[in-house]
């Protein structure tokens, strides 16, 4: 009982695992190889296992086999292009074992194990890209917040001075109404490029987000938005949401800042509602609107915002599930865990 259900379980190891198992003679001939092989290269039972491209450029001493693996049997694996039935070369990691020696033609029979690297390249390509991303992400944000600083701190003190200045001036020249005309329109100037100081620094970076945190920083910019869209109800709710890490925060908001920036431009919706929900294990936000909707492989501008929504989900560890129909309007559903820095 006991032996039929091991030689059960190998069954299903040999059928299921990504690995290619190949047992064929010493003339390389296939005798028999389990599905993963057999996906990886297009070989059948009867085929005969090509060489590597290594064994075939190697230099070999007088007798000694073609194939590495065989010749140096201390050898565990290594890393080499091997051809398929196609023709195509796969970059695998193989070894390989003397398994059985057949009693009456002498003949050894050999366990080969394949490994595609070219999937193992391909993951490590992606970790790469998602290093790089969160790289660029972080530092975007980071000159962001210097250049924010300095608009508020900087430019904008040096423009309230200067708005002092003229009020001091203002009282000597009471009696020069051409001269007292003109430094009024100047100080109406300044006001207006203070405030636009004040609006570019706020949307490169709110100071309200360092301060007090995400809800009153989205609040802020629903209620920035309504000033000049006062047909829009955008209404924002949430449950058990306190500080969160600085870069949950940036994210959440830089997305909702991109989502309200393309309903306002494209989606002609009339109400929108963002929920945000902080629990012990996940951070919830949904942003529906009752706009016009879309079909996301037709859209251009908007699809790339979209696409960097997306991105900024991921180096969270989160889902983020974009959901859209022609005039059924469009929900953005972000799912992240309660998030703690990567270390590299």
């Amino acid at each position: 009982m006991q032996s039929r259900l091991q030689n059960e379980y190998f069954q299903q190891i040999y059928e299921h695992i990504q690995d290619g198992i190949i047992i064929m003679k010493e003339s390389r001939e296939i005798i028999m190889m389990n599905p993963a092989a057999q996906h990886l290269t297009d070989w059948e039972n009867g085929d005969f296992v090509p060489y590597c491209s290594y064994c075939m450029t190697r230099k070999k001493e007088q007798g000694e086999p073609t194939c590495y693996l065989i010749a140096n049997n201390e050898v565990p694996s290594f890393l080499s292009e091997m051809p398929t039935y196609h023709g195509r070369k796969i970059d695998v990691e193989m070894s390989t074992a003397a398994i059985y020696a057949n009693e009456n033609t002498g003949e050894t029979e050999y366990l080969l194990v394949l490994r595609d690297q070219e999937t193992f390249k391909k993951a490590q390509e992606a970790a790469i890209n998602k290093k790089m991303i969160r790289a660029l992400i972080e530092a975007k944000e980071s000159e962001h917040k210097r250049l924010a600083q300095e608009l508020h701190d900087g430019v904008g003190q040096s423009l309230f001075s200067v708005s002092v200045a003229m009020q001091a001036i203002e009282s000597f020249v009471q009696d020069n109404a051409q001269l007292n005309d003109y430094i009024s329109e100047v100080r109406v100037e300044l006001q207006k490029v203070m405030k636009d100081i004040n609006a570019y620094s706020h949307q490169l970076r709110p100071h309200s987000l360092d301060q007090l945190g995400l809800e009153p920083t989205i609040q802020a910019t629903i209620d920035g938005i309504k000033k000049n869209r006062p047909d829009l109800d955008i209404q924002l709710t949430t449950r058990g949401l306190d500080r969160c890490d600085p870069a949950v925060e940036i994210n959440l908001y830089r997305i909702t800042q991109e989502a309200l920036h393309n309903i306002i431009k494209y989606a002609k919706a009339t109400q929108v509602h963002i929920h945000i929900k902080k629990d012990n294990t996940h951070i919830y936000m949904t942003i529906q609107d009752n706009g016009v909707g879309f079909e996301r492989d037709k859209v251009q501008n908007a699809g790339l915002g979209l696409k960097h929504m997306e991105e900024r989900v991921d180096q969270l560890g989160g889902t983020c599930t974009i959901m859209s129909k022609l005039g059924q309007g469009t929900c953005i559903d972000i799912v992240i865990p309660r998030w703690r820095p990567q270390h590299d």
